[in-house]
């Protein structure tokens, strides 16, 4: 059986990745070091073909071993610090996971010498603010406005480097702002979905004109899967939804659907602007025509249905007490 390996699988993005590699019948290895925003709730307990692995990837003698071991065809790194906020308030740790773990990891693919294809999920964010009406495309330079994003862009530059260097099989990945199921709730639309059953506030920032473009978490997860399997070695590709709305837009349709499916649940929740964090970026939207046309892969799903999907899930899952702690909701933080 052919065992792929996920870094970071006890998050958002790599959850969902593993649950759609599990159905295409792969082996997958799980590296995870389980931190605030892991959940072991999110695979399932009767899980086949999978192994769990609580390691930090900055253990390099630890991933020589595991790809000693099971010889994987390929790595999905999502091993990452990804709150903007939480960079600012403490950089260190993603100088740590998102460069030096990047380090870590190529250098273990380096020393094993046989050939594993890296797929290293990066951001949007790396491109930094960018103009009205303009796309970031794959071409454009790097230009990080946050300790996040800085760190991000360091990673990829780094693999970069490795690919030209020492012929490393790699592909880097920069996608928009996704959102589903297993999300840790101080991202966006799950501290919306939150604040609205807990009827509290729903903080913005600045005047929430900030503009992101949103994919479904499962689009990017099958996205990624499709490059892995056919994209070219040493490229880079944007994954990107057309979907793009401010704070604001997103914020009133969240609540619009929310009244909707839920017509008699008592709605006492408004939008409350807080102070803008410090280098708040204005835009950020992706020319994802390179996966379009040299790939064909379309991103299809309706916006608003998977909205509506996700706020079933938040709402089951927050009466469930899903998630391991509720620091969260004391922070006015948003990753937007």
């Amino acid at each position: 059986m052919n065992t792929i390996i996920v870094t970071g699988g006890l998050g958002f993005i790599g959850s969902n990745l593993i649950k759609i590699l599990n159905k295409k019948n792969f082996f997958i290895i799980n590296i995870d070091k389980a931190a605030y925003a892991s959940n072991f709730k999110n695979i399932p307990e009767n899980i086949k073909n999978y192994k769990f692995y609580k390691e930090d990837i900055n253990n390099k003698s630890f991933l020589i071993k595991i790809l000693k071991k099971y010889n994987p065809s390929k790595i999905f790194n999502l091993a990452a610090e990804s709150h903007v906020d939480r960079s600012i308030d403490n950089p260190k740790n993603f100088i740590k996971s998102n460069i030096t773990g990047v380090f870590s990891l190529l250098e273990a693919i380096r020393t094993y010498k046989k050939k594993i294809k890296l797929i290293h999920i990066s951001t949007d964010e790396v491109y930094g603010d960018i103009k009205k009406n303009y796309k970031s495309k794959e071409t454009d330079p790097y230009n990080p406005s946050s300790p996040y994003s800085s760190s991000k862009a360091a990673g990829d530059l780094l693999i970069r480097s490795y690919i030209r260097t020492y012929n490393l099989p790699a592909i880097i990945t920069n996608c928009c702002n996704n959102f589903g199921p297993n999300q840790y709730p101080e991202k966006l639309i799950p501290t919306i979905i939150y604040n609205i059953i807990n009827q509290r506030p729903i903080p913005i920032y600045g005047a929430g004109k900030n503009i992101r473009e949103w994919i479904y978490v499962k689009d990017h997860c099958n996205a990624l899967i499709k490059i892995s399997n056919k994209g070219i070695v040493g490229e880079n590709y944007n994954i990107g939804s057309g979907k793009v709305l401010n704070n604001i837009e997103i914020t009133k349709k969240i609540i619009f659907l929310f009244k909707k499916k839920y017509k008699n649940f008592l709605f006492k929740s408004y939008i409350s602007f807080v102070k803008d964090r410090p280098g708040h970026d204005q835009r950020y939207c992706l020319d994802s025509t390179k996966i379009k046309t040299k790939l064909k892969i379309k991103i299809k799903s309706n916006l608003d249905k998977k909205i509506e999907e996700t706020i079933d899930w938040y709402k089951n899952r927050f009466e469930e007490n899903f998630f391991k702690n509720d620091k969260f909701k004391n922070r006015t933080g948003l990753n937007i």
